[in-house]
């Protein structure tokens, strides 16, 4: 998890810190091997067709070498950004407008924020900042794994073992209904 506190967040600020942390990741992986440069457009192409609003990919492109999903924020669809993000081999791709759902960088500022800030009383903004930061620190130290379907799922599924079938109609009850006998006027 990477975490910088700022108390405003203009592009200026964004940009600069993104790239240079985006430029670590892309510095940890394996060397970049220039291949086919019909094989390299068509990798960038493919990606791009899921796209709802699609961007022009520049004729140079690099081999692609990481995926950086976004939320679909005015200040990461910028022409530098983009640019940038094209040539250093990131092909950015944006979470849906409706499906913050999908977002899981919103789900991991919800576990940090409550782990951080919960049952505090923060006096400034440089302490949220700090908290927010120290708290990155150690996941990252001893990382949470972030899984779909974890506890929240398997605690859906019992309740939804504990229901009873109405007749094979998707329908269900929560308790088990009572059936006549085959003898006429005795319930069970």
């Amino acid at each position: 998890m990477r975490v910088k506190g700022v108390t405003r967040c203009p592009n200026a600020v964004l940009h600069d810190w993104l790239q240079a942390e985006l430029a670590a990741v892309l510095a940890a992986l394996p060397p970049a091997v220039p291949g086919d440069p019909a094989a390299t457009r068509a990798a960038w192409a493919a990606w791009q067709a899921g796209l709802g609003r699609r961007f022009t990919l520049p004729e140079e492109l690099p081999p692609l070498r990481l995926l950086l999903v976004l939320d679909n924020l005015a200040g990461h669809k910028t022409p530098d950004l983009v640019l940038w993000l094209c040539a250093h081999g990131v092909m950015p791709l944006y979470t849906p407008l409706g499906g913050s759902w999908l977002n899981m960088a919103e789900s991991i500022q919800r576990i940090l924020k409550r782990r951080a800030l919960e049952g505090t009383h923060p006096a400034s903004p440089q302490d949220i900042i700090a908290a927010l930061e120290a708290t990155a620190r150690g996941w990252n130290r001893d990382p949470t794994p972030f899984v779909w379907g974890g506890q929240r799922a398997a605690r859906r599924d019992r309740a939804r073992q504990r229901r009873h079938a109405l007749g094979g109609s998707g329908a269900q009850a929560h308790r088990p209904i009572r059936r006549r006998s085959p003898q006429a006027g005795q319930w069970r």
